[in-house]
């Protein structure tokens, strides 16, 4: 077979006789490359949860009133709320207990996680890979939060940056399947995973300029995976390299507790051995959190 010659269209990638890993590669190298990837909106309530708790005079009632809007939400955020995980000293009935009991920080987290997963990604027969997805960006969050508590810095930006920051992951997902689809080709397990870990920074980059994203989450998207030490790299980037390193550890197993104290960050972070074996305690706590809000 020889390639065609048509301008547009992924089925110019069909018409030669390739691996299919390399076809879809070439595929969603393009589309990228061209910004011709279809950008899910983010779900209304996220993007308000995210403003209202960037706000100075912003206060729980305007959060309670926001969560009422949205009643599957709603009933998600107090299942979470009762659990285990918020330790409530006794049930939570209503969203005004919730948030009195909660306080804004917490109760806008468990919006924010729960209106990501449910309103924005959905590929039919792939859930188990988007919970794992999922299992890791909220593993990230917990861990950045902690890593910036340890630091002084600002939690609630550490936390969004750790949750947000392979949210191109799920995009990739559903893209390559897409182009699969179009091009009559196998989206094998393995090549799918290939292409998620290799293009999911550039798709996350254009998935925060579409959603407005703040400039932390942007970085942290953009050099949590390859930040350089000393080069004017903000902080940012660098807790949530820390804390996605700890989250592979967590939920994928990928390294024993001694190869996670020797991932750079830790220096560069200032952080010193006892910091490594408060996080590292907190893994219990992390993975109980995992389990209460991944729906």
């Amino acid at each position: 077979m020889t390639r065609t010659t048509q301008a547009h269209g992924d089925l110019a990638y069909a018409a030669v006789a390739v691996e299919p890993g390399v076809l879809l590669r070439g595929a969603l190298a393009d589309r990228l490359a061209r910004a011709d990837v279809v950008l899910p909106l983010p779900p209304r309530v996220a993007t308000e949860v995210m403003a209202l708790t960037r706000e100075e005079d912003a206060d729980v009632s305007r959060l309670s009133r926001l969560l009422h809007q949205d009643p599957a939400l709603a009933g998600h955020v107090l299942r979470i709320a009762n659990s285990p995980a918020y330790l409530p000293r006794s049930p939570i009935v209503s969203l005004q207990q919730a948030v009195t009991r909660l306080g804004l920080r917490m109760l806008s987290e468990i919006a924010l996680v729960a209106s990501v997963q449910c309103g924005v990604f959905h590929v039919p027969g792939h859930e188990a890979e988007l919970r794992r997805i999922w299992r890791h960006a909220l593993a990230s969050g917990a861990f950045a939060r902690e890593i910036a508590r340890a630091l002084r810095s600002n939690v609630e930006s550490a936390f969004l940056c750790g949750l947000l920051h392979t949210i191109g992951k799920p995009l990739v997902l559903q893209t390559t399947l897409d182009l699969a689809g179009k091009l009559g080709v196998p989206a094998r397990t393995d090549d799918v995973g290939a292409l998620i870990e290799e293009f999911h920074v550039a798709a996350g980059g254009l998935l925060a300029s579409r959603w407005g994203l703040p400039r932390a989450v942007c970085d942290a998207i953009a050099l949590y995976a390859s930040y350089v030490p000393g080069e004017g790299c903000p902080q940012e980037p660098v807790i949530t390299a820390l804390a996605d390193h700890l989250a592979s550890h967590l939920v994928d197993g990928s390294d024993d507790d001694e190869a996670v104290r020797a991932h750079r960050a830790w220096v560069d972070l200032n952080l010193y051995p006892e910091d490594a074996d408060a996080l590292l305690a907190k893994t219990p706590a992390v993975s109980e959190l995992i389990e209460t809000m991944v729906l």
